[in-house]
């Protein structure tokens, strides 16, 4: 990947891939396989929620202080994305379809916004401001984690 608005927005599209399958899952009652598509989907988010938190915002703070307005406010979104896991996670546990759909929807919602945010604003002024320096940090990051998660669940 050559930007960070590439490498960050392919990513969401992964995410967004097991949380369909989620979904799906859900709506049929294969509590199994929807159970582990949301594991997937929350393995997925927390990668890419950490490397943002870890790497990129504190990157564009420090270069641009300007930036802690923003970032503040997609630290704050996170955090009810996370909130959000926890209750599909619930509805998983107990098979109740109608939960999980109600969270879903609200998690959807929440995602659609904050990735149009961070894709059309916050990622081209990281690229702007950090260039592709913060790429390989980035991309390390994200396959940090990933092995991180292999090794815990493997």
């Amino acid at each position: 990947m050559s930007t960070i608005t590439d490498l960050l927005s392919v990513d969401h599209r992964r995410c967004d891939e097991h949380f369909a399958e989620a979904e799906t899952a859900v709506g049929r009652g294969d509590w199994a396989r929807a159970a582990g598509e949301l594991a997937a989907f929350r393995a997925a988010l927390e990668r890419h929620l950490s490397a943002e938190e870890s790497v990129l915002f504190p990157a564009l703070e420090a270069r641009e202080p300007m930036a802690a307005g923003p970032t503040g406010v997609m630290r704050e979104e996170h955090r009810h994305m996370r909130a959000l896991l926890d209750e599909l996670a619930r509805a998983v546990a107990a098979r109740d379809a109608e939960s999980y759909l109600g969270a879903s929807e609200t998690l959807l919602v929440l995602m659609q916004q904050h990735n149009a945010k961070e894709e059309h604003v916050l990622y081209p002024m990281s690229d702007r401001v950090l260039g592709a320096e913060a790429v390989a940090p980035l991309e390390r990051a994200l396959a940090d984690a990933q092995a991180h998660g292999d090794a815990a669940t493997g």
